[in-house]
């Protein structure tokens, strides 16, 4: 039963995306996607598939929790307990509690002028936070050693992606408006060191200082990720010859 839950879940996320993928093809042929207003209507149905997925989710859950108590109920040996308990911290399946940073993204206001004497007027691109972004930050965390990532209410595992529609985020079937909050648990000094350096989030900070995007970083001393609850089905696409 939690397997075809999950497939349904995952079936879903993927029937999303190739809807995504068709739209932003076709809209692509010399139209603004962030202004056109077929996004408007698309942006309605990806909502709907949000809640939809959220629902599912939150039955998925239920069913996993159920067979893990029925897991248990088998006698394992403290031996294979501890050893599920680690690779399960390993793969972001469950909580993580530790010290980390808080990284806050968030849209400039729409009618933002140039702070910065010599800088041209922003495009409305300008103003708005991008999926590279948002990627930049994880990947920076990421090399920073953090032990596990999270983005709005989503912990991050091997098979996530950020993808972003218009200036909304799709994470994992849902989605959300900016402000993106990432958060991670790590060495605060290594994870700040990693985000510093990084070309991307430089360049980003130089559209925060023209333009007035969004930007928070935050010393956390006792953060808590929760873990991972979607399905780990992982889907593979096969090429026919």
């Amino acid at each position: 039963m939690v397997r075809i839950v999950g497939r349904a879940l995952t079936c879903g996320v993927f029937a999303l995306a190739g809807l995504l993928f068709y739209v932003s093809a076709h809209a692509a042929n010399g139209i603004d996607l962030r202004t056109d207003n077929s996004l408007l209507q698309l942006s309605d149905v990806i909502q709907q598939r949000s809640d939809q997925n959220r629902q599912n989710q939150s039955a998925l859950t239920d069913l996993q929790q159920r067979a893990d108590r029925l897991a248990g109920q088998q006698g394992l040996s403290p031996a294979d307990t501890d050893r599920l308990a680690a690779l399960q911290q390993q793969v972001g399946l469950s909580a993580l509690r530790g010290p980390g940073l808080t990284v806050t993204l968030n849209d400039a206001p729409p009618n933002a002028t140039a702070r910065i004497p010599g800088v041209p007027d922003p495009g409305v691109n300008d103003l708005v936070i991008h999926q590279q972004d948002i990627q930049a930050v994880v990947n920076a965390l990421w090399r920073g050693g953090a032990a596990g990532v999270q983005v709005m209410d989503q912990r991050l595992i091997a098979t996530s992606a950020v993808r972003c529609v218009g200036n909304t985020l799709l994470l994992q079937g849902r989605v959300y408006s900016p402000p993106y909050v990432i958060r991670a648990v790590g060495r605060t000094a290594d994870l700040k060191a990693a985000v510093d350096a990084d070309p991307s989030i430089r360049n980003y900070l130089q559209y925060v200082a023209a333009y007035g995007l969004g930007w928070k970083l935050q010393d956390g001393a006792d953060l808590v990720l929760p873990g991972y609850t979607g399905s780990t089905d992982l889907q593979v696409a096969t090429a026919q010859p």
